[in-house]
């Protein structure tokens, strides 16, 4: 835990944690034995900087939970990705949104977990984001040669950590409700939520409401466990009015940085990040014997 190197995953999201790594570390305060648990995965910046050697990832999006299996399976590894990334970037350089919008498509059929993978990395500013029907719709990102030499490489060597961290530890991906989840966190584990942030506009791949965010704290109340939360605080327009009603109850850290989701330059503001916890920052988490309970049967 004393690695302070940001290591990022293959996968870009919305709302992307690496900028919050350093603070989500030393604010978690996670010993090694602790069983880390998340029910947002999104990429998995988090968990793969924080390196806990039992944890269960999870999320309401199957295909980074299916790409990540196969990693884990090693049905996909770095090799078989660079050649793939290498032919499919080669017919992007040749045809530009023609053969993108045929992986596109490809993708929606077939739900090849490389397909994703290069309909991430060659979309428009590197969305995630699917319509009703469940099909991927962010439209081309206009750079035919997107995968040169060097930015092939950048993506195989965050695949081949992926890969090296999965090796060396116990990690679960599972794609289930985040209610599913949190139950199957003990009192011993760490559990770190990153839901889509309630008031502010969310096309990842589920809604959130009100509802849904009463509901997660019902849910982390009463696990047990110790948590951390990130949401947001403020901005330039308006404060997070949840805060100080629904989570006023929790211990509270900031951080603001430049914040970016969706297609238009007037988005780009400052952002005030909140991480809420139900401990205080310099509490030092107890040391405890592993005795996961309801979580063993994952890690079997």
């Amino acid at each position: 835990m004393t690695n302070e190197k940001v290591f990022i995953p293959p996968f870009k999201t919305q709302g992307i944690k690496s900028k919050l790594v350093p603070l989500i570390r030393s604010t978690a305060n996670v010993e090694p034995e602790t069983a880390w648990v998340e029910p947002f995965m999104g990429s998995a910046v988090v968990g793969l900087n924080l390196a806990p050697r039992n944890a269960i990832f999870a999320d309401l999006n199957p295909h980074i939970v299916c790409f990540y299996n196969h990693l884990k399976a090693r049905t996909i590894t770095a090799d078989i990705i660079r050649a793939y990334l290498e032919e499919q970037g080669a017919l992007l350089a040749e045809k530009g949104d023609a053969h993108y919008y045929l992986v596109r498509d490809r993708f929606n059929k077939e739900h090849n977990p490389l397909d994703f993978l290069f309909l991430n990395r060659s979309c428009f500013n590197g969305m995630i984001r699917f319509n009703r029907s469940n099909n991927f719709n962010v439209p081309y990102g206009h750079k035919p040669e997107r995968f040169a030499k060097a930015y092939i490489t950048k993506i195989v060597n965050q695949v081949r950590h992926f890969e090296q961290m999965l090796m060396i530890n116990n990690w679960v991906f599972l794609c289930q409700p985040f209610e599913d989840t949190i139950a199957m966190a003990g009192e011993n584990a760490f559990i770190y939520c990153d839901p889509p942030y309630i008031g502010r506009h969310v096309d990842y791949y589920d809604s959130w409401s009100e509802q849904q965010e009463q509901r997660l704290k019902d849910c982390l109340f009463a696990s047990g466990a110790r948590f951390m939360l990130s949401t947001w605080n403020r901005n330039q327009y308006r404060t997070n009015p949840y805060i100080s009603t629904l989570w006023s109850s929790c211990s509270m850290v900031t951080q603001e940085h430049f914040y970016f989701v969706g297609a238009r330059e007037e988005n780009r503001n400052a952002m005030t990040e909140a991480l809420l916890t139900n401990y205080t920052s310099n509490t030092r988490p107890p040391k405890h014997e592993i005795a996961y309970e309801q979580m063993k049967f994952a890690f079997s």
